[in-house]
């Protein structure tokens, strides 16, 4: 497949208004057909230079200081059909919801060519929506890696296109279940606040204060269903859909996921996140007929289940 990366001038001389800036704000200026990420991680990766050498993208930019940028060729990465095992939950022409399996990552990316829901996803049904592009055809949302459970694939663009608005304008359902390690005080009610970029690991999401202009606004009920020990079994409707959500507002709580790598402690009870998508309700993009799904709840939730009334 061609480059078709827009092409940005060679190279440029820092001006008066550039000195004393940080460079990938000046390339920001200069570039701006190209994201703050992708700037920064072309001058990561050597190719934007200052005077000739490599650098930083927080380096300060001095008048007169000669900056080159070179674009490298996008690799073909056009995702390929693999004979993976998928649990489908409903499928026609137009959509398939899908059980997805804990450890399964759901496109290619770096790291992760192959083995993912995508290429599972060409095997078992051939063409999917081309709106995510050829890393993510289909893909009108995602989960975690370590996360199971319900996800909604686009099998046409029409329909892609028509479930990314219910998921933008939240008139979808989303419930999910989890364990954590720690209690909340309450044992019901929603949490509703800003979360984005830690500001102490890009790494991470957190809670964010409400005047932040750099997270969005997130919001989780929640409620208590069972507890053995210090952990507890939790159900979560989400009313939006931020990254790690569930993960951040439990931490926030003082009650982690259990088996969470990033915002929790490594448990020897389990070898995966603890988060289960358990029901999706959408609208079907043609018919208009509601459609709820549930994915059946992992053996491991059951020692917490089974406390259930």
């Amino acid at each position: 497949m061609p480059n078709e990366t827009p092409n940005p001038p060679s190279s440029f001389t820092a001006s008066a208004a550039d000195s004393g800036q940080r460079l990938d704000r000046v390339l920001a200026t200069h570039l701006p057909e190209f994201s703050r990420s992708r700037l920064q991680g072309l001058v990561k990766s050597g190719h934007i230079r200052i005077n000739g050498e490599t650098t930083k993208p927080k380096a300060t930019i001095s008048q007169g200081a000669h900056i080159t940028i070179e674009i490298p060729p996008d690799a073909p990465a056009e995702s390929l059909p693999q004979d993976i095992p998928l649990s489908i939950l409903y499928e026609d022409s137009d959509l398939a919801i899908i059980n997805k399996a804990p450890g399964m990552v759901v496109h290619p990316a770096a790291g992760n060519p192959d083995g993912t829901l995508v290429n599972a996803l060409l095997h078992h049904f051939g063409p999917l929506s081309s709106i995510g592009g050829i890393n993510r055809p289909g893909i009108v949302h995602r989960l975690d890696k370590d996360t199971s459970g319900c996800m909604v694939v686009a099998r046409n663009d029409q329909s892609h296109e028509h479930l990314a608005r219910q998921f933008a304008e939240r008139t979808n359902s989303k419930t999910y279940l989890c364990i954590t390690t720690g209690i909340p005080k309450d044992p019901s009610g929603t949490i509703t606040n800003i979360i984005g970029r830690s500001p102490h690991n890009r790494q991470k999401m957190a809670v964010l204060p409400d005047t932040s202009s750099s997270g969005k606004t997130a919001s989780t009920t929640y409620q208590v269903l069972a507890q053995i020990g210090t952990t507890a079994l939790i159900r979560c409707d989400l009313h939006t859909g931020r990254t790690h959500q569930i993960r951040v507002h439990m931490k926030h709580l003082i009650a982690p996921l259990l088996g969470d790598p990033i915002y929790g402690k490594p448990s020897s009870e389990t070898n995966r996140l603890m988060l289960h998508a358990w029901k999706l309700g959408i609208t079907h993009p043609k018919t208009g007929t509601p459609l709820n799904y549930e994915a059946p709840i992992p053996e491991e939730f059951h020692k917490w289940t089974h406390r259930l009334p």
